[in-house]
């Protein structure tokens, strides 16, 4: 064997490669599914492996090929250890709330058997089972606040973030456990649930004229500079995707392999874009293009919490390389959100119900061919109980097609 494995934190590099030159290593890596070993002398790498070393650092393995001379190595992604911090605590032990987030991912896989149907198998990656704000925002929210402390060697006094709930919540809960104030700014069309939701946490709560969260990113960094707080912008922190790159998309792959899915797709809504362009970057670089990934935005002129449209600006999306981007209108979110509960028993949020009706509308176009299709649902229903009820009120039940 002409290679060693050393630990990557053990390793330094020279200079510290752009997210771009790292991500164009990751995507080698990922196709190949393997990595050429390193060259390093004392623990430094060669200038010209940086990028790799930042590649290998970003997909979160555990130890890096290095070379010792002769031909070439180039080493199985398997051999680095690749899953090595996707163990759930034994017994469910915690050591604190931190241990509850990280301690636990994956977050579950579940069989939808009312989606499924003779040869498509369809899958809800739940992310409501992250502790904070019951949703996939918990992974931004931990990444940002603890991203900020380790550059900076001490959590920040004041955060100021823009947020349509969930994110704040996660913020908020980073808040409780490092000591730092949160202050929340939502925008008007939100649920009003969400201001005694983020009150609850701790956070200050300022409502702003606007519809799209991201139309307060200027006034909320101007505030934030006016009064020395710390803007983390979960809509411009690339350690947003990078999140999404190392856990996300990362357990997806971990579980579909330990399941034997014979994965075909991949469906969810676009917010920030962050995770669905971290899943889209890695399984189509890792199934050389196999995986379709596919999605879902407001159709014009609709307001569906925690997701947008395309053109109103997302810094990621193009790494999704999407193969479809369908419009959903909030009443088919809605429909859908109620057909779940009522087949599935799982109440389900808004933008999880948008990503489920365009998974039937894609179904129904005959899209889809034979093997497992996952939906990621971002989080449960519980914020959402008034447009729900407003729904309800209005008559319109479940108008979903039944999928046996």
């Amino acid at each position: 064997m002409n290679y060693l494995l050393k630990p990557v934190d053990a390793l330094r590099s020279p200079r510290s490669p752009t997210l771009e030159e790292a991500l164009n290593e990751l995507s080698l890596i990922l196709r190949d599914w393997g990595v050429r070993a390193l060259h390093e002398s004392s623990g430094v790498v060669v200038e010209e492996d940086a990028a790799r070393l930042e590649a290998l650092r970003l997909l979160g393995v555990r130890l890096a090929p290095v070379s010792l001379g002769g031909a070439e190595a180039v080493v199985e992604v398997d051999e680095l250890d690749p899953y090595w911090d996707l163990n759930p605590r034994p017994g469910r032990v915690y050591q604190g709330a931190l241990d509850l987030l990280t301690g636990e991912w994956p977050t579950p896989l579940v069989k939808l058997r009312s989606l499924s149907r003779s040869g498509i198998r369809v899958w809800a990656k739940l992310e409501s089972f992250n502790p904070f704000s019951w949703s996939v925002k918990d992974r931004v929210g931990w990444a940002l606040a603890t991203g900020y402390i380790m550059e900076e060697g001490r959590p920040p006094s004041l955060v100021y973030e823009a947020t349509s709930t969930n994110t704040g919540m996660a913020l908020a809960g980073m808040a409780a456990i490092y000591g730092f104030k949160l202050k929340a700014f939502i925008p008007a069309s939100i649920q009003r649930a969400s201001d005694t939701l983020l009150a609850a946490m701790g956070a200050e709560v300022v409502r702003l004229p606007y519809s799209l969260t991201v139309e307060s990113l200027d006034l909320v960094r101007r505030e934030a500079e006016r009064d020395g707080a710390v803007n983390l912008d979960q809509f411009n922190n690339d350690r947003n995707l990078m999140a999404h790159i190392r856990y996300t998309a990362r357990e997806i792959d971990y579980q579909a392999r330990m399941a034997g899915l014979r994965l075909k797709g991949i469906i969810g809504g676009i917010g920030t874009s962050g995770h669905m362009a971290a899943i889209g970057f890695y399984h189509k670089n890792r199934s050389r293009g196999e995986v379709g990934i596919y999605c879902v935005q407001p159709a014009p002129g609709e307001k569906i919490p925690g997701i947008r449209r395309v053109e109103t600006g997302m810094k990621w999306i193009g790494l999704a390389r999407p193969d479809r981007v369908i419009d959903v209108t909030r009443r088919e979110a809605i429909d859908a959100v109620l057909a779940i509960a009522r087949r599935e028993g799982l109440l389900i949020g808004l933008s999880s119900g948008a990503a489920t009706a365009g998974f039937i509308k894609l179904l129904e176009e005959g899209v889809f061919g034979e093997g497992d299709y996952i939906i990621v649902y971002p989080d449960n229903g519980l914020k959402y109980v008034e447009q729900i009820k407003a729904h309800l009120e209005g008559g319109r039940g479940g108008g979903l097609h039944d999928q046996g």
